[in-house]
């Protein structure tokens, strides 16, 4: 993908609706008030900081006008949409994050997974990714699409900045780089909040025993408390599988696939069965060939069901990462 470089004359020209005595008058105010409650000491100043590690954050659909729209009156947010598949994103993104980092609290970088989060790819207009746009006081705002080399990023976020202190009063945000606390010695990690091991030896058990709803319960106690746990992510992709394919005539869902080859529920409990026999790759094709016949919400539900047999497999397995690659091919 080329890089499309983005001119910034479209943020300066949406930030006129603001009149620019407005703003200075909004920037001064801020900057009094902060005066005021911090006394001008550094140690008065920390009390209202936020660590370092909240400059970059994840965002969903749900927690859009909260995370980006409503925290743009504050700060100009950078929006990183992004996938795991895609290979030009990981160049990109670990670079957004450290110049974000830098830039110490004049912007935030709100990161995007477009496969998990799709309304809002619509919703932008993105055709490919890895694209960036940023929010300034709710006015979203193109800036680059594909990867462009560093000094072009240093200089759009410091226009960005630029932008939304003379015209929006932004003043962004105070950091303060010593509320993360001291690092973990090596090889050290939090204990768990629960009694993992004891949860994810049930769900085993129960999946010996053939009670899939017994092991997907069990694996989902564990999310609960740990939504990271590796473990138990792939062992509730596997149990719900198993439990889909427990009572389905083989024969009959194969004679259905067949005869509808546009049927998305018929592809989909196919591509089930392939995957329990082992036929991984007749799996994700059989999908992602349905994605490119479908739209809407039954293109959305064979997406994302091609997504939980990915967890199965598991993501560093090859054929899912050519299956991820063709699926990138069908929707952008």
């Amino acid at each position: 993908m080329q890089p499309r470089n983005m001119s910034m004359s479209g943020v300066v020209d949406l930030a006129a609706v603001k009149a620019a005595g407005e703003a200075k008058a909004k920037a001064e105010q801020a900057r009094a008030e902060s005066a005021r409650q911090g006394g001008g000491g550094a140690g008065s100043a920390a009390a209202g900081a936020v660590p370092p590690s909240a400059l970059v954050i994840d965002v969903d659909e749900a927690g859009f006008e909260r995370d980006v729209l409503q925290l743009s009156n504050e700060v100009p947010v950078v929006l990183d949409f992004w996938a795991e598949w895609c290979e030009p994103c990981k160049q990109l993104s670990p670079l957004l994050e450290r110049l974000t980092v830098e830039a110490n609290g004049r912007v935030v970088l709100a990161k995007i997974d477009v496969d998990a989060n799709q309304l809002l790819m619509q919703q932008f207009g993105i055709q490919g990714i890895p694209a960036v746009f940023a929010v300034v006081a709710g006015q979203v705002l193109p800036l680059f699409q594909g990867v462009v080399p560093e000094q072009q990023i240093r200089e759009t976020l410091a226009q960005l900045v630029q932008v939304g202190e003379e015209r929006f009063g932004l003043i962004g945000l105070q950091v303060d780089p010593g509320a993360e606390g001291p690092a973990a010695p090596a090889g050290e990690t939090e204990a768990p909040a629960g009694p993992y091991d004891a949860l994810l030896e049930a769900a085993v058990a129960a999946l010996d025993a053939g009670d899939f709803g017994g092991a997907v319960q069990a694996y989902k106690n564990v999310l609960a408390d740990d939504p990271a746990n590796i473990e138990a992510k792939l062992g509730l992709a596997q149990a719900e599988l198993l439990g889909r394919v427990q009572h389905m005539n083989p024969q009959a869902v194969r004679e259905a696939a067949a005869a509808n080859p546009s049927d998305p529920q018929a592809q989909i409990a196919a591509a089930d069965l392939d995957l329990v026999g082992g036929h991984v790759e007749d799996a994700f094709g059989r999908l992602v060939d349905t994605v490119r016949v479908t739209s809407g919400e039954e293109r959305d539900a064979v997406r994302m069901r091609l997504l939980e047999l990915f967890e199965v497999i598991g993501a560093d397995d090859p054929r899912v990462s050519a299956a991820r690659t063709a699926l990138a091919r069908v929707l952008f």
